[in-house]
This record gives C-alpha cells, sequence and structure tokens, in this order.
C-alpha cells in the first residue's frame, strides 16, 4: 500500500510529466506541504506554472491515497477553501488513481485532478487539458467487489429489496444474518462509494441506500449464476410438470427451494417461453434428482438444479400461483448474463417490477 509521503511524490512526477510534454505550461516553482492562505491551512503540494500568454498560477493538490467520490468530496471542499484565499489558484484532486464518478466530481466543482497512471483535468486561464484512459496501476486497490463476497452480498440484497427504508447497522446484521462487524463493513464501503447516505435520527446515526442502480449494476459485474454448483438433468416430463413435482417433493421433505431464471421469470415477469428448469435447493442435489428420476446429462438437459452459493439468495422469497421464486434482485442477477435471452428478460424484469420499487 502507498503511503501518502509517497504518493505525494509520485503525484508530483506525474504532475512534471505531464507538463514537461506540453509547450503552453511552464513549471515555475514546486513546493510540498507548504501553507497556504490567511488561514495557514496546509496543502499536500503546490505547483506554480506559468501560462503560454506569461499568466502565473499556483496549482493546489490535495491528495488522498483513496480516490473514492466520499473521499474526493473532503478535498474538494479542502481545495475551495485553499483556492478562495489565493489569488491565480487552482484545486486539483490527486489519488492512485482517480474513477470515471469521482472525475465527474470534480469536473462539476471546478477541481481539477490527477493521478499517478497519468489521468488529468485542468481547466484555469487559458488552459484546458484532458487526459483519459491510462489504466489503473493497482487494479486490486480497495476493490468493489468486496461488498459482493457471499456474507458481505446478504447485506447488498438487503438493501436493494428494501430500497426506501433507513437502517441502523445492528439492524442490517440482523436482518442479513451477518456478523455486526461485517456490517459495519459494508455500511463504510457504501459511505466510500455515496451509495448510501448517513441520516440523523433522533441523534442516532442511519444510513440509506440512494444510488440502489448502482449499486445493482456493480453488482451484476461480479455476479454470474455459474458461482452456484449447478447439476444438469433430463426428464421426460413438461416444464410445468416438473416444477409441480419439485414444488411438492421439497415441501414434503421440508427442503428449502426457490425457482429462479427462465422458472422465475415466467411468474414473475413473463417475457419468454421457455422449457428449461432452474431450482435452488439447499440439501443434496443427487438426492433430490434420485427421488424424481431425473437423468443426469451432459446435454440437451431441461431441470437445472443449483446449490446456492451461499443461502442468502433465499431471502425474501416470493410466493406466485403457490411456488416459490426468488426475490426480483436474485432473479434480475441470475438472468442478466443467462445466453438464451436472459438478458432481454432481465432487462424486462428491471422496468416492470425493480425500477418501481425504487
Amino acid at each position: 500500500m502507498v503511503t501518502e509521503k509517497e504518493l505525494i511524490g509520485q503525484i508530483k512526477n506525474a504532475v512534471l510529466a505531464v507538463f514537461n510534454n506540453i509547450g503552453f505550461v511552464r513549471i515555475v516553482k514546486v513546493r510540498k506541504n507548504t501553507p497556504s492562505g490567511i488561514l495557514q491551512k496546509i496543502s499536500d503540494l503546490s505547483i506554480e506554472v506559468q501560462t503560454s500568454n506569461r499568466s502565473k498560477y499556483t496549482l493546489i493538490f490535495e491528495v488522498k491515497t483513496a480516490g473514492q467520490p466520499r473521499y474526493a468530496r473532503i478535498a474538494i471542499n479542502q481545495l475551495k477553501e485553499l483556492v478562495s484565499k489565493n489569488t491565480n489558484s487552482y484545486g486539483v484532486f490527486a489519488s492512485i488513481f482517480i474513477s470515471k464518478e469521482t472525475r465527474k466530481i470534480c469536473q462539476e466543482n471546478n477541481i481539477g485532478f490527477i493521478d499517478i497512471a497519468g489521468n488529468c483535468f485542468f481547466n484555469f486561464d487559458n488552459v484546458y487539458l484532458s487526459i483519459e484512459g491510462k489504466p489503473n496501476p493497482f487494479p486490486n486497490n480497495r476493490p468493489l467487489k468486496t461488498l459482493f463476497y457471499p456474507k458481505s452480498s446478504r447485506a447488498s440484497r438487503v438493501l436493494l429489496c428494501n430500497p426506501k427504508k433507513a437502517w441502523f447497522v445492528k439492524d442490517l446484521s440482523n436482518e442479513a444474518d451477518i456478523s455486526l462487524g461485517q456490517a459495519s463493513l459494508v455500511k463504510n464501503k457504501l459511505l466510500e462509494e455515496e451509495f448510501v447516505e448517513e441520516l440523523k435520527v433522533d441523534d442516532q446515526k442511519k444510513f440509506k441506500l440512494i444510488k440502489p442502480e448502482k449499486l445493482l449494476s456493480e453488482w451484476v459485474k461480479n455476479y454470474s449464476y455459474n458461482k452456484n454448483i449447478i447439476k444438469n438433468y433430463y426428464s421426460l416430463d413438461d416444464t410445468k410438470t416438473i416444477e409441480s413435482n419439485i414444488t411438492n417433493y421439497c415441501n414434503a421433505k421440508k427442503i428449502k427451494f426457490a425457482f429462479t431464471l427462465t422458472s422465475g421469470a415466467s411468474l414473475v415477469a413473463p417475457f419468454l417461453r421457455y422449457n428449461r428448469v432452474f431450482v435452488y435447493v439447499f440439501e443434496n442435489i443427487e438426492t433430490i434428482a434420485k427421488d424424481l428420476n431425473f437423468k443426469e446429462v451432459s446435454s440437451g438437459s431441461n431441470v437445472s438444479i443449483l446449490k446456492p452459493y451461499d443461502e442468502g439468495v433465499f431471502y425474501k422469497l416470493q410466493i406466485i400461483d403457490g411456488v416459490k421464486v426468488v426475490c426480483n434482485i436474485q432473479l434480475y442477477l441470475d438472468l442478466i448474463n443467462y445466453k438464451e435471452r436472459g438478458e432481454e428478460a432481465a432487462n424486462f424484469l428491471y422496468e416492470q417490477r425493480i425500477s418501481k420499487s425504487w
């Protein structure tokens, strides 16, 4: 992990590399940890430059080891104060890597940005410079995918299924059936990315999901229904008979189960004709298949039984016409990357059910 002191040095080098390669800005002086303005606030780095029309500007940098939107906003507020006390100055947020969302926040606030990869944006005086597309040199730095590890994903599912509710950490912990510490870590990560906001309720802090569509979009990038254990079978019966037999069997045996993918979509938001049954079960798949006379096949299957990667897939089951179906969020996740027109079915589900609840 890069320390802030090391990062300041790397940002300085990145700035010098950018301006040394153009002919309309000249570096005059570089200072680290310099007093700035009447309030004697300390900037992490300041660089005096001269533009092509011989105007001099001081670029004032706030450097953060984390580039998530929440940290960017903190830096932006600090920069605005510093810039207001210094004539001919321009604030720049700097970090290891600047995400697309953070870039947008900076530009909306008339603040520049630069990362150690060399992506940057400067817009002051007669200078306009934008460089994009350079890859993150530390791609595994604070990955968002940690939100979607099996236990952590339970919290994301709970929030997306209850998008208008404000939560205490302990209540999310109980609802998602995860530890208090894990719920707290998820909350902090969501705050960093500005997926949630904190609310003060009776002198206590709750938090609420404010960007459900973005959270779901990030989850899609980190999910595939193939994460589950899947066994494929063939049955001589039609799909409805298969689904009825599975329902009756699991109810009689008190087995936790729920239909998903095409089977679930046909009940929640019908869009496709289908000839393959998909069901989650939380018991031995082979035993269930044997008892229901399903023949395991390597191709041509019409029954797929899934052992879930985490029990959280059973959260907020829907019962439709007496049939158990996973919640709409889980159904969307399973459908979106399914090859047999699953994306179309997922988008139909999103438009008809999910987005309307937000």
